[in-house]
């Protein structure tokens, strides 16, 4: 694991500190990479690509990048770890390579040497991003893996080419201007990241996943896909599970015990998060399965109980025996760490779970070097609450068959605070916090007849064009895949799996993972993530995954084998934090502060009197605005930390 960064300057430009140049980026990203750094420039062709490491196979200087294949054609910086490489080096056997190291960086090259770079890409399973300079072709070849769960940027700016793991990076060395994509801008109103084949810069762009992007002169760069989301639905159609229930989850069982135990290898101590859930519990029950030893578990605690999983995980860590760490924050450990995100998260990034997922990363990274996590359980095995209510908002829209608009400005008609008191007064009614307010929030779906326009709106902060105005960017963003599933009929919580890993997974999820992770060089290793599973998932019936009202179906009855059932089967909780009463009470001046910088309004042009309103509703209680609220104040702390 290690952060990459690399420039390539056309023929026009002075190479005389292009090592000095790309060294800056390297320092830049020293936080991926502690163990050591290089940079490798050949000044005549005017490239140079540089890497911080982490090491964690092969800890000698045999993996030290960048790195050249045996044949001196190839040289390659590489973030990620293969954990098939063993069997790779195996199928080279013929080849009569001398080996140098056992790093995978080296079998990389020597599988690219022999097979070429897309064949060995397919055969590849793990997490990777790859800078490669072809010294024969002189092209420079950019690849990411399948999911996107290493980040990989590129630049074309000022008479160069430019990438790096974090944007930071490009910034450092001058491969971009600070000029905000506008584009990138509403796609970050909206969903509340910037999502893949963006960026926040004019002039960057985050590399899609399962994209290879071949670059052959300074105005010639092709990308193209190796493997897609879109071809997993399909081929899982086709091939779709014909088995009984049972065989169908054994199957499941057995190919994520191989993804874990793949992922379970290491020449540095290794651990996995634990929240108590399914996803992360699954992950380490397979683990202690295969250890011969307790596996070292961590989790996180907050004092308000809505938000503490600790309890959960402190149970499942004792009825499976691992060696358990857990930390109990206080509210003002993690509000200590706010100032922080906008330098971990070098775009503007809202996902207020960045949050417990820095320090559970700090906490671990005390103990270990490698942790595995349960991320990408839910978008694959359908696992998110927002798959059941839109289902039931579909089939609500759909019994009304005339005036639904009519409903929905009828629901809205009492304000939050009366429909609180109405339901109040019901029999038996122990607690009506907020329902009032989730009233309002759901009654405009109700008005939406596509089932794809609502997906839209559930997952919809602002909409850019009425925040904007006239400055909204005319070209706009739409989530991969929406044709796709249009096309092909697939159902409504199908389609918004298949959207959801396309985007909301990759450019959310695995990036708050990847940032706060690395922020403390600490490896994440997602089991869930691994490209079989995720294929195999879309063979499986839908009622394997979604069972009635029962989410994550197959996965629970895998986890029942491993940890009784009354310690998994509870409400869904997520991994948050108390936002709502973190900006009406410890970060109302924070918050104030920022909804005050004129940078806002005057370079990017949002309604001041829009986001005024807000902010009364939700400090009134009157309705809850946090997400939204803290959207807009992450926007200015990124403006205020790389802007101003």
């Amino acid at each position: 694991m290690c952060g990459i960064a690399g420039l390539w300057l056309s023929e026009q430009a002075d190479a005389t500190r292009l090592g000095d140049r790309v060294s800056r980026m390297n320092d830049a990203l020293y936080h991926r990479g502690p163990d050591g750094g290089d940079v490798w420039l050949d000044e005549q062709e005017g490239i140079a690509l540089g890497q911080r490491r982490l090491a964690i196979i092969d800890l000698s200087d045999a993996g030290k990048q960048p790195m050249h294949s045996a044949n001196g054609r190839y040289v390659m910086v590489y973030n990620g770890e293969i954990y098939n490489a063993p069997e790779l080096r195996e199928k080279l056997a013929s080849a009569n390579i001398t080996w140098r190291g056992h790093s995978d960086t080296e079998v990389i090259l020597e599988c690219i040497a022999h097979w070429g770079l897309r064949d060995t890409i397919k055969r590849l399973i793990g997490m990777f991003a790859i800078a490669l300079w072809d010294r024969q072709k002189k092209k420079l070849f950019l690849v990411r893996d399948r999911l996107g769960i290493k980040p990989l940027y590129w630049s074309r700016y000022d008479g160069h080419i430019g990438f790096a793991s974090e944007v930071k990076g490009l910034l450092a060395g001058d491969a971009i201007s600070r000029e905000v994509n506008q584009t990138g801008l509403d796609a970050y109103l909206r969903f509340g990241y910037v999502p893949s084949g963006l960026s926040i810069y004019a002039h960057a762009k985050m590399l899609k996943p399962g994209h290879i992007l071949e670059i052959s002169s300074h105005d010639q760069a092709t990308e193209n896909a190796y493997w897609s989301v879109e071809d997993a639905v399909l081929n899982g159609q086709t091939h779709a599970w014909s088995g009984d229930d049972q065989s169908a989850i054994d199957a499941l069982e057995d190919l994520l015990r191989d993804a874990v135990q793949r992922r379970m290898v290491a020449d540095v101590p290794l651990g996995a998060f634990l929240s108590g859930g399914i996803d992360s519990s699954t992950v380490v029950a397979l683990m202690q399965s295969v250890s011969d030893r307790p596996v070292k578990t961590f989790s996180v605690g907050f004092e308000d109980e809505a938000f503490n999983e600790a309890a959960f995980a402190g149970e499942v860590a004792r009825h499976l025996k691992t060696d358990h760490t857990e930390l109990y924050v206080t509210p003002q450990d993690a509000l200590d760490l706010v100032p922080k995100l906008s330098e971990t998260y070098d775009e503007p990034f809202f996902d207020s779970s960045a949050i417990p997922t820095y320090l559970i990363s700090a906490l671990t990274r005390k103990h270990v070097t490698v942790a595995l996590s349960g991320d990408g359980g839910d978008e694959t095995f359908g696992g998110y609450n927002r798959y059941l209510w839109a289902k039931q908002l579909s089939a609500a829209a759909g019994s009304i068959p005339f005036g639904s608009g009519l409903v929905s400005r009828g629901l809205t008609m009492l304000s939050p605070d009366h429909w609180d008191k109405l339901i109040g007064l019901m029999p038996g009614k122990k607690s009506t916090s907020a329902i009032g307010d989730k009233i309002h929030k759901a009654a405009p779906l109700l008005a939406i007849r596509d089932d794809i326009d609502r997906y839209h709106a559930l997952i919809s902060l602002f909409d850019p064009d009425k925040l904007r105005g006239n400055r909204a960017s005319t070209k706009k963003f739409r989530v991969p895949g929406e044709k796709f599933c249009r096309n092909r009929h697939l159902d409504y919580v199908s389609s918004m799996q298949a959207m959801d890993t396309m985007m909301y997974m990759v450019d959310d999820v695995l990036t708050k993972v990847d940032r706060a992770s690395m922020a403390n060089s600490l490896e994440v290793r997602v089991p869930f993530i691994d490209h079989r599973v995720i294929e195999f998932g879309w063979r499986l019936p839908a009622r394997l995954k979604m069972n009635g009202s029962v989410g994550k179906y197959a996965l629970r009855q895998i986890l029942y084998k491993y940890v009784p059932r009354e310690m998994i089967d509870r409400p869904k909780t997520g991994f948050g934090v108390p936002l709502a009463q973190w900006l009406r009470g410890p970060l109302h001046e924070w918050m104030g502060d920022h909804l005050a910088n004129e940078a806002l309004y005057t370079d990017f042009g949002l309604d001041r009197h829009q986001i005024e309103k807000l902010r009364s509703e939700h400090m009134s209680g009157k309705r809850n605005w946090g997400h939204q609220l803290w959207t807009i104040a992450m926007l200015s702390d990124w403006q205020k930390r790389w802007l101003a």
